[in-house]
């Protein structure tokens, strides 16, 4: 399958939201293997301390694998508020309908309430819009078109009825850093929320084997590596996606608490993905990866326990 856009891939339910197929997938290469191509490919220091935490020893922070302001650092959880700092997003969309195709349209306005029609690019686009539902399934991570008069718009099917959570990414001309703001989307209809998937290292999706290497501990840098494979061989050849070789959107299971990362600077287009990764609190998290391999962008989705 190849196409150009940037979006991601939006296949079956169980494959959007990474999930195992039967029988429990291996990763493409022992751990020990992994373990090794992580130091040639990232450095032996954060190998160290990513092993050290691996198998229950406290490592000090090691602050050159922490993705820096790539992060998203705040003043605290970003996307549980509809307005912050000054700025609002305004939802002009009452409803959407689940299987049917419809269209979401936003505006952020100012502390005046006038619309905001001039923004910075922010990793290659203006405007990073994450659709979501409640109970975390049905990822998307999409980019509105703005009018002339600030309105965004963006083509959405919502899969089934239910709360669709809608956070906004965007960097205002004159702010002095990226505001995030979230909301709920009404989709009317039975809604039946499917409870957390279990934790599972190693996934299937799309083809490929994606493991996920590394805890969580809240208020601590954790150095988290994606392991990509596809037909038993390493994938070594990743292309760049919105400015890095792989994305990683954090979402906290109940509030849906939202942290956007950005790999290591160590990372390479190679068959792994580094990053550092600092969530607030304890709690279940879903971890979307999202990486782009034969111009097609796929995403793989887990469930951690911090």
């Amino acid at each position: 399958m190849t196409a150009t856009s940037d979006r991601p891939v939006l296949p079956a339910a169980d494959r959007a939201e990474g999930a195992p197929r039967p029988g429990r997938p291996r990763p493409d290469g022992g751990r020990v293997h992994r373990y090794l191509a992580a130091a040639l490919v990232l450095g032996l220091t954060l190998t160290l301390g990513f092993a050290a935490g691996r198998f229950g020893t406290a490592p000090a922070p090691v602050r050159s694998a922490t993705a820096g302001p790539a992060a998203h650092a705040d003043h605290g959880p970003a996307g549980l508020q509809v307005s912050r700092d000054g700025w609002t997003l305004v939802l002009d969309t009452p409803a959407l309908t689940a299987g049917r195709p419809g269209e979401l349209a936003f505006r952020i306005t100012d502390a005046a309430g006038a619309p905001v029609t001039r923004f910075r690019l922010n990793h290659e686009r203006l405007m990073h819009l994450v659709l979501v539902g409640r109970d975390l399934t049905g990822y998307r991570h999409v980019h509105p078109e703005m009018a002339a008069d600030g309105t965004w718009r963006a083509r959405v099917t919502p899969e089934a009825p239910g709360p669709l959570r809608a956070i906004a990414d965007f960097w205002p001309e004159g702010a002095d850093r990226q505001v995030t703001l979230g909301v709920d989307v009404p989709v009317p209809g039975r809604y039946a929320p499917r409870p957390p998937d279990e934790p599972q290292e190693t996934i299937l999706v799309d083809g490929y084997t994606v493991t996920l290497d590394g805890g969580l501990r809240p208020g601590e840098s954790n150095q988290v590596l994606v392991w990509l494979g596809r037909d038993g061989r390493p994938v070594e050849d990743l292309q760049p996606h919105l400015g890095a070789y792989g994305h990683l959107v954090a979402l906290r299971h109940g509030d849906l608490a939202y942290l956007h990362v950005h790999p290591a600077a160590a990372s390479r287009p190679e068959s792994v993905v580094a990053f550092g990764v600092t969530v607030p609190s304890a709690g279940t998290y879903r971890l979307f990866f999202e990486f782009r391999h034969r111009d097609v962008v796929h995403v793989a989705a887990f469930t951690v326990t911090a």
